[in-house]
């Protein structure tokens, strides 16, 4: 697998470069990720590709100084369970 991080997702592509995975944003003023969807190709679910794709986001946000308004049912949640993400979490 390899991590695709470009400015408006993170993602990982197969050897063949086939998405398996994406949490797509929009920058919202200059200090904010708006996690719109999380997306996982159906092969590859059940396999924590999810997760690893929101510690990716998590990541990113930490790195560039941002926080995470998630609006996605997936982030949402994920922001829920995870009380290490409360860092970047947009209050």
């Amino acid at each position: 697998m390899k991590v695709i991080d470009e400015t408006a997702r993170v993602a990982f592509v197969d050897d063949a470069g086939k998405l398996i995975g994406e949490i797509t944003f929009e920058l919202q003023g200059t200090d904010t990720l708006v996690l719109n969807h999380t997306g996982v190709d159906p092969e590859y679910r059940g396999q924590g590709i999810a997760g690893q794709l929101m510690d990716l986001a998590v990541e990113k946000a930490r790195r560039e100084g941002k926080k995470i308004l998630p609006m996605c049912s997936y982030a949402v949640r994920a922001f829920e369970k995870n009380p290490d993400y409360g860092d970047v979490l947009k209050k």
